[in-house]
């Protein structure tokens, strides 16, 4: 789904790509970009042959963050609930997403542009371009879009208070020293790089990723015997997976394993259940 001007999506083979092109107005989350991401990141988690999905923006600005312009005409406190309201809804699919998310960070993540970026499941930066800015503080608010939860978890409460208390500017090189990111890449390489990754991980038991990827989302919250029963519950389901039979098949054959294939075998005998009912 494409919204001019704003966002642009397409495919490369089982990988469906979000990029962010509002260039003039720095990829900010205005209204239009939010519902455009929702609905973009919806449709590509309802299409069964995209596998996994490429997030990434284009210029010298991954995003910005809060627009200025929105925090003026919708700062009442109201407003703002009603739009942070909307947005927990969306992010928390997000962060949930059942198919492996890659995310280019091509320029400045600004506040809540850092939260975006943290959706993602594998993180590159581009070294030259890209910064990542707290800017939160400067404007008397607080972290949103998620960070006060995902942040502190990839790389400790000491230095997300760091971060974000000292209005620091990380880097891609800080921010891969501090665990935020997978790594920094040369500017040029950048997408190719994220490609690389996303095309590896399309070629994943998309059904096993979205298990543990549910499970290790409440590894920090649960107690050991609440991980242990997940655990137990996800193996078993993961056990009846096509793409389980596939898998064991391919070694023991010696051959790579087709994890597409297994999931278009089972989507077809689902299919094929429904007609007989």
């Amino acid at each position: 789904m494409n919204v001019e001007g704003i966002i642009e999506t397409s495919r490369h083979g089982h990988v469906g790509i979000i990029r962010l092109i509002n260039e003039r107005g720095r990829n900010s989350l205005i209204n239009p970009m939010r519902e455009g991401l929702v609905a973009s990141f919806t449709e590509m988690a309802d299409d069964p042959d995209i596998r996994a999905v490429l997030l990434i923006g284009r210029g010298k600005v991954f995003c910005a963050g809060g627009d200025f312009g929105m925090m003026q005409t919708e700062g009442d406190p109201w407003s703002a609930h009603q739009r942070f309201r909307r947005s927990s809804r969306w992010l928390t699919d997000l962060l949930r997403y059942p198919k492996p998310i890659i995310v280019g960070v091509n320029g400045a993540a600004v506040g809540g542009g850092i939260g975006l970026a943290l959706i993602g499941d594998f993180i590159y930066a581009a070294e030259e371009q890209a910064r990542f800015i707290a800017g939160f503080l400067r404007l008397g608010l607080i972290p949103d879009i998620g960070m006060m939860y995902t942040l502190p978890r990839l790389v400790g409460m000491s230095r997300a208070k760091s971060f974000v208390f000292g209005g620091e500017t990380w880097t891609a090189q800080q921010a891969a020293d501090a665990g935020l990111i997978a790594g920094a890449v040369p500017d040029a390489e950048l997408e190719a790089r994220c490609m690389a990754k996303a095309e590896e991980m399309a070629a994943v038991a998309t059904e096993g990723f979205s298990l543990a990827k549910w499970l290790m989302g409440r590894s920090l919250e649960s107690s050991l015997d609440d991980m242990m029963t997940m655990e137990n519950l996800g193996q078993s389901l993961a056990y009846s997976t096509e793409a389980m039979r596939e898998g064991l098949t391919a070694i023991t054959e010696r051959r790579p394993p087709d994890f597409a294939a297994a999931s278009e075998r089972e989507t077809a005998t689902k299919a094929a259940r429904r007609r007989r009912q």
